[in-house]
């Protein structure tokens, strides 16, 4: 039976999956040209599965031979060139027996002085082949410095005698685009000259996530082949999570399937997709993994900082490079105004940003549960202005982006009080001026009826030499609750200004109206 994948390229007869050519459209016209062109899309989003499917069936029909093969080994040449040269021309005969005997490279790669020995490689394939060569080089921004742009020069240097002297078709793959590659090869671009290391491109055509509508077809795979059902506000919900980022959308359905195990008799509902979104965050897995470890990076910390703290970017004269650079990663979204990729990747990325002090936050979870089952939010509040004035000062300038400090310490410790059976969900972006937290806590009703409370806060900053936030704080929280349908909530207001008051002094409270009369509670911090 076919199965939901989240390791390595799909196979339509073990996995689930939107067709593999369909993703990729307009890659068929550019090789039927004899053009060379650059693929690119962030880590697992069906890169290596389009394009092997594109070349069989390009071979397959007979007027190509297309062949498929990664770079990825040449990684560890660094700047060896000679040494990446070999790892390439290796990996294309390795792969090579995907091909007719009468279009598979030489026995022998002709002799040729290192950094000229691709070129010559494939020269001399391609006179020997009766068919017209296309081929995709996958995973070529694995390569680096040195090793990369004499790649791309030897590539460059034989583009004018294609297709009877040299491949047809080249086609680079990887998660940058080519704008970047000078950066790959040694973070300086002058070490490339002026001129583009691979300038022969015609187009730069990236690998989108999911449209709604594909999202249900692979999951009507499942219901096809098994019988199980979708409830169709659960696969809403499912793109509404992942904006149809293809790992994520795979990987929620396995572990409603696989990990949590919903009998094949019972429909899978939003409740199950919620569950399994929790649960993906906290093991958080390769793919999670690897976006975790470009939080630290220059570049995107540019952006994600600001963004999470509700502020500008910044001016900078690298801005677009660096926001290009983040797309290209996947981390955030294509369009204006920028934002995380999707709201998982949101919920990752604060959490691990906050672990440092949710590890120090002691509080006991279900001391906060009421007799009735609700969650104590008075106590809550109480409980961390005692936590801010103790140990506030220590933890929020020890983050990791230590510029939105206070900020996290605040999201780390609900979000310890809400492991004991809650969740908390975040919103920020680049503009909005804020971050605002929604607490939802489950229990049961007198009747046994399962309910949600809900107990909404919102973070501002008082900067320095900026005006009292608390105007503005109380019309965007009225905004937040009326979008939410309550009467209530907390507005934090977090004082960097170089005359707050003494830590120990802080979390002064007190009662306002907002715009619309609604009460909130201002703690000032």
């Amino acid at each position: 039976m076919r199965y939901f994948n989240t390791t390595g390229p799909c196979d339509q007869a073990l996995h689930y999956m939107v067709p593999a050519e369909r993703r990729l459209p307009e890659a068929r016209p550019l090789v039927e040209r004899g053009l060379y062109f650059v693929v690119h899309a962030p880590r697992q989003t069906g890169k290596t599965t389009t394009l092997r499917a594109l070349a069989a069936a390009l071979t397959a029909e007979g007027a190509f031979a297309a062949l498929h093969f990664s770079c990825e080994t040449g990684q560890a040449a660094e700047g060896d060139y000679e040494a990446a040269e070999q790892t390439v021309l290796a990996d294309i005969v390795r792969r090579s027996g995907d091909l007719p005997a009468d279009c598979r490279p030489p026995s022998m790669w002709p002799d040729a002085p290192a950094g000229t020995r691709l070129a010559a490689g494939l020269a001399a394939w391609a006179g020997s082949s009766p068919r017209p060569l296309v081929l995709f080089f996958d995973e070529i921004d694995a390569l680096r410095g040195a090793s990369l742009i004499s790649i791309l020069r030897q590539l460059r240097a034989g583009f004018p005698d294609r297709p009877r002297r040299f491949p047809s078709s080249v086609v680079l793959c990887g998660m940058r685009d080519v704008r970047d590659y000078k950066a790959a090869s040694g973070g300086d671009p002058e070490r490339l000259g002026t001129a583009s290391p691979f300038n022969i491109k015609v187009a730069s055509l990236r690998i989108g996530d999911f449209a709604p509508d594909e999202v249900r077809e692979l999951y009507a795979e499942h219901t096809a082949e098994t019988g199980q059902a979708f409830d169709p506000s659960a696969v809403e919900r499912a793109f509404e999570l992942t904006r149809g980022q293809p790992w994520l959308v795979n990987a929620l359905a396995r572990e409603v399937i696989e990990k949590i195990g919903v009998p094949p008799a019972e429909p899978i509902t939003p409740d199950h997709v919620e569950e399994a979104k929790e649960r993906l965050i906290l093991a958080r897995q390769t793919h999670l993994d690897s976006l975790v470890a470009r939080l630290m990076e220059p570049r995107v910390r540019r952006f994600i900082g600001p963004m999470v703290a509700g502020d500008l970017v910044p001016p900078d004269p690298a801005y677009n490079d660096d926001l290009l650079y983040c797309r290209d990663l996947g981390l955030v979204t294509e369009k204006s105004p920028v934002a995380v990729a999707n709201p998982i990747y949101r919920e990752v990325f604060v959490r691990v940003l906050a672990e440092p002090a949710e590890s120090q936050v002691l509080a006991e979870p279900r001391s906060f549960v009421l007799p009735d089952g609700r969650l104590d939010g008075g106590r809550m509040l109480r409980e961390f202005i005692a936590f801010w004035r103790e140990h506030g000062e220590l933890l929020s300038g020890g983050m990791p982006y230590h510029e939105i400090g206070p900020q996290l310490v605040l999201m780390a410790f609900l979000q310890r009080v809400a492991n004991g059976g809650g969740t908390v969900d975040r919103e920020y972006g680049v503009g909005r001026g804020r971050i605002d937290l929604l607490v939802r806590w489950p229990y049961r009703q007198p009747d046994g009826a399962r309910a949600w409370q809900l107990e909404a806060w919102e973070l501002k900053v008082w900067a320095p030499r900026k005006p009292d936030p608390l105007p503005a704080g109380l019309a965007q929280i009225d905004e937040y609750l009326m979008r939410l349908s309550l009467d209530t909530g907390i507005l934090a207001i977090f004082d960097r200004r170089s005359e707050a008051p003494p830590w120990e002094a802080r979390g002064e409270r007190s009662s306002a109206r907002t715009p619309s009369g609604r009460e909130v509670t201002v703690v000032r911090l």
